[in-house]
């Protein structure tokens, strides 16, 4: 036996590798899913912070009056608006609306997307069950015709809460949002039907998520859509 040697750090360099081994196991990715954006990251993107992460210490402070300008940018105080964002914070402390706002955001792209590309898993897990049926329809007659649509997002430059529904303990949230998109559809032969490849449009989108506050779901779900003109 050499000096120096330790039976512990063969027993701990074992144990290392057998923890790295589960890590990977539990949080590796997918074969051949390396290149697509995880839906689980965007659908996160609209939970607040305290559902994802550990609970939080219980508060000590006192009890105090609402800050003035906890909706400055979001809402107008004493607007229904604002009266509503105060009843959803009333039910689910967690809420955090500039957070929603964000989600939102990673949301609308991630399914304009995916109904461009038609895929399927995305919406799934992001769409409610009826506004996932509509979106699979209008995919499925879009491939009996062998029209393909390429969608580039240039980008959001608006996203503003429109309105804010509570129900109990289901809350729905409606967002308006301004994007700019180069969107062409094309048919079985190549040629363009629908759009430019070459034209950016400012499209508005007033879409609605909602969320069972008491579900273990943490997910808000589109479960409306429609288009302003």
């Amino acid at each position: 036996m050499q000096d120096g040697f330790d039976l512990s750090i063969i027993v701990f360099l074992l144990l290392a590798a057998f923890v790295g081994w589960r890590l990977y196991s539990i949080l590796g990715t997918r074969p051949g899913r390396e290149d697509q954006a995880s839906v689980s990251n965007v659908a996160k993107l609209i939970v607040p912070a305290t559902q994802r992460d550990a609970a939080p210490e219980p508060s000590v402070e006192t009890a105090s009056e609402p800050d003035p300008a906890r909706w400055k940018g979001i809402a107008e105080p004493g607007t229904p608006l604002a009266n509503s964002l105060d009843a959803l914070v009333a039910t689910d402390q967690s809420f955090d609306a500039r957070q929603f706002i964000a989600g939102a955001r990673g949301a609308y792209e991630a399914i304009v997307i995916a109904f461009a590309s038609g895929d399927r898993n995305t919406l799934r897990e992001l769409l409610s069950r009826d506004v996932f049926e509509s979106f699979v329809g209008a995919i499925a007659d879009r491939e009996k015709r062998g029209e393909t649509v390429e969608t580039t997002f240039v980008g959001i430059e608006k996203a503003d809460l429109h309105h804010v529904q509570l129900r109990g303990n289901a809350a729905q949230i409606t967002v308006r949002f301004l994007s700019k998109l180069i969107t062409a559809t094309r048919d079985a032969a190549g040629a363009i039907t629908d759009g430019a490849a070459d034209k950016v449009v400012d499209v508005t989108d007033i879409w609605t998520f909602a969320r069972e506050l008491n579900s273990r779901d943490p997910v808000w779900k589109l479960i409306a859509t429609e288009a302003a003109y």
